[in-house]
């Protein structure tokens, strides 16, 4: 079959996985799923009082949107920028670079994320936590939903 010609639609209604990164993935769409070929699209669950490991995404681009609850998120060279995401707030991450989600509220935060990447997880590049960093927030759990 050529690469031209229209493929099935797939849905996909079940399941998830821990990302290697933190958090929650639900089932979404990816390469392991659906067979996407450029893309990949999951919901993640960040329980309160919990944080992502730092890591980057290899040469993919990233978008997200907060459905629920609010996400710290620290990124850039050395994780030395800083924002805060609340319900209804995007974020657009560039391919290649640093971030961090931390979630130090009361409620779990849900978002959807979106990548260029179809592979779930073969794209993510785990970084160490930068020593001035461990003291903001080194002692939250890594989340696992």
């Amino acid at each position: 079959m050529s690469d031209l010609q229209q493929q099935e639609c797939v849905a996909v209604r079940t399941g998830g996985y821990e990302g290697v990164q933190g958090g929650s993935f639900g089932a979404g769409i990816s390469a392991q799923s659906a067979g996407a070929r450029g893309l990949c699209l999951h919901r993640l669950v960040m329980p309160a009082g919990t944080r992502g490991r730092p890591h980057l995404h290899a040469g993919h681009e990233s978008a997200i949107f907060v459905q629920s609850g609010e996400v710290e998120v620290w990124h850039g060279e050395g994780l030395a920028e800083h924002l805060v995401l609340r319900a209804g707030d995007y974020l657009y991450i560039p391919a290649d670079t640093p971030h961090m989600p931390v979630n130090t509220g009361t409620q779990d935060m849900v978002c959807l994320v979106a990548r260029t990447d179809p592979d779930e997880q073969e794209g993510v590049r785990l970084l160490s936590l930068p020593q001035w960093l461990e003291s903001e927030v080194g002692a939250l759990a890594v989340g696992a939903g």
